[in-house]
């Protein structure tokens, strides 16, 4: 599993590529996308503004506790009913 660092001080995009696996059929879709940070705690990780653009899911985010690991779960749904759901690892560090 890749670890993503990021600085407590820094906003940015993270994506999930739904395209080559679950998009091969142009008529499919994706319906929906929610994003979960695990652990939620007061001052830690924010996932705010995710959007669906041309077959991914994009989420931005901001803060988080130095040294904490955080899980970032994105799940989808597809507009043929189909769904699943990856994973970031996202470790913030003072860089």
């Amino acid at each position: 599993m890749t670890i993503f660092l990021k600085d407590p001080g820094a906003t940015l995009d993270y994506a999930v590529d739904w395209s080559a696996g679950y998009l091969s059929d142009p008529a499919v879709t994706i319906a929906t996308s929610t994003w979960r940070v695990d652990p939620a705690d007061a001052g830690g990780l924010l996932a705010t503004d995710g959007r669906i653009e041309a077959g991914r899911t994009i989420v931005t985010l901001a803060a988080g506790v130095p040294g904490r690991l955080y899980q970032i779960t994105n799940k989808v749904t597809f507009s043929d009913g189909g769904s699943d759901e990856r994973l970031l690892a996202v470790r913030v560090e003072d860089r």
